[in-house]
């Protein structure tokens, strides 16, 4: 959003098209490559392996992983001298194996930038709304409640907050999870199976 590119794209397009629903407001990230300043060895990425990388798991900035739920919408922003042909022709070799909504003709959102990362010949970070946050969410209420039952930590809130607050959270991300839930089609195996190989 910095640089100036081909096809640029602002916040505001971002939450028109990956927002379907105002309170779904979670966007999961992931960046190709994903390196530090340090890794001066690390070989220039292809594009089309970048784009296999995004929608691995090892690449994503928190534990999970989306190819194995539904996507709602997702946004490609790429850095680097890249033809907007050879972006187009790697979303459509990814698209059959991710599982988008049936109502969103139009899944992916794409801005290019041409300036390129420090060290690298291009990189992309996709941001993903994804119904994979409603395992995120479990695993979040599920800590809590374990924390919640024993009383830990709460005395260091009552100053600030009435203890009512938290039960009011907790319902707040359930109701999220339980939203994710039923925007998560159920599938065949044949179609899980499809869904869940690989990318390469």
């Amino acid at each position: 959003m910095r640089f100036a590119g081909n096809l640029n794209v602002d916040l505001n397009d971002i939450t028109m098209n990956l927002v379907p629903f105002p309170d779904l407001h979670f966007l999961i990230t992931s960046l190709s490559p994903l390196y530090g300043l340090l890794d001066v060895q690390l070989p220039p990425r292809r594009l089309q392996q970048m784009f296999s990388d995004a929608f691995r798991s090892d690449f994503q900035l928190c534990r999970a992983d989306p190819v194995r739920s539904r996507y709602l919408g997702c946004g490609l922003l790429v850095r680097g001298r890249v033809e907007i042909s050879d972006v187009t022709e790697n979303m459509e070799r990814i698209r059959p194996r991710l599982d988008f909504a049936e109502w969103n003709p139009d899944p992916f959102k794409l801005g290019l930038c041409a300036v390129p990362p420090v060290g690298q010949q291009h990189a992309m970070l996709t941001l993903a709304n994804n119904c994979c946050f409603e395992g995120i969410f479990t695993n979040i209420l599920s800590r809590y409640g374990r924390l919640a039952e024993r009383q830990l930590y709460m005395h260091h809130y009552d100053a600030y907050m009435e203890r009512s607050g938290f039960a009011e959270a907790a319902e707040a991300v359930t109701a999220l999870r339980d939203r994710y839930a039923e925007l998560q089609r159920p599938s065949g195996p044949a179609a899980a199976a499809e869904r869940l190989a690989p990318i390469v």
